[in-house]
């Protein structure tokens, strides 16, 4: 997969959107084990794939929350990066006009200050990790729901083994990402898409022994094309439609196998550190 950016426009609107989520996500985050001072370091996706196809929307640091535990007041504090894959966002923003994308990617570090040898007796990793999971989640869904990824529904937990060795909770969920606009028909006319692209999201949290670390994806489970093919009367495909409206390069993007995004996912999520 390669990126081909075809203009910052798009970017720029996805930026805005992604960013107003993470804010709003940032309100239900948890804090890590560390002790540090100073800004929180930004999370590393140490694979090569990042920067073959992928863009970096937003960076975002946020005070996530002050929390008392007995005599101890805990700040959480937290740094995201979330990128979008350059060629699907582009395709469907040439295609649809659309303001997000069902590929993208977000890697998060999460600190708590003070350290965990600073807080009060019985608040440990034990107590902690739970909370961080569950926020955690929900900051999941709402960055999704800024990239226009709607009804996310889990259907899966179990963990999984991330760099370093370190073993993550894992989710996989299930939503939907729409498609609304027209498309032209052969005769002139056109058509309304209203439809929905089914959308999988996966999502890992883990304890590196300083920091909490949260990575997650999210990716079509069908192709689009097949989706906007389906929309249209008569014989037309959506790789035609596609095309007829952008360009080939555009219908190859939304073409693409889902098996290939989520191998992509599964790979950058694991890699995270």
């Amino acid at each position: 997969m390669s990126d081909s950016p075809r203009g910052d426009a798009s970017g720029r609107t996805r930026r805005r959107l992604l960013a107003a989520g993470a804010s709003a996500a940032a309100l239900g985050l948890a804090g890590c084990l560390g002790a540090r001072e100073g800004p929180v370091p930004e999370p590393t996706v140490t694979n090569e794939r990042i920067d073959d196809g992928w863009r970096l929307l937003d960076e975002s640091e946020s005070t996530v929350f002050e929390r008392a535990y007995g005599p101890a007041t805990v700040r959480a504090l937290e740094r995201t990066l979330t990128y979008e894959y350059v060629s699907v966002a582009e395709a469907l923003d040439e295609t649809f006009d659309t303001g997000g994308s069902p590929v993208v990617f977000f890697a998060t570090r999460i600190d708590l200050r003070p350290a965990l040898d600073g807080l009060p007796a019985g608040v440990g990793r034990d107590r902690l990790m739970p909370e961080v999971e569950t926020a955690a989640v929900e900051a999941f869904r709402a960055r999704l729901r800024s990239a226009g990824t709607e009804g996310l529904e889990e259907v899966d937990e179990g963990t999984t083994t991330v760099v370093g060795g370190h073993t993550a909770t894992a989710w996989r969920f299930e939503g939907e990402f729409a498609l609304d606009g027209e498309a032209p028909l052969p005769d002139g006319s056109t058509t309304a898409v209203d439809e929905a692209v089914g959308v999988t999201a996966r999502l890992a949290v883990w304890h590196d022994g300083t920091d909490v670390l949260v990575a997650g994806g999210a990716f079509p489970s069908e192709t689009v094309t097949a989706v906007i093919g389906d929309a249209v009367p008569g014989s037309l495909d959506g790789e035609t439609v596609v095309e007829s409206i952008a360009d080939a390069e555009a219908a190859a993007a939304l073409a693409t196998d889902p098996a290939a995004f989520d191998e992509e996912v599964s790979v950058l999520i694991v890699s995270v550190e």
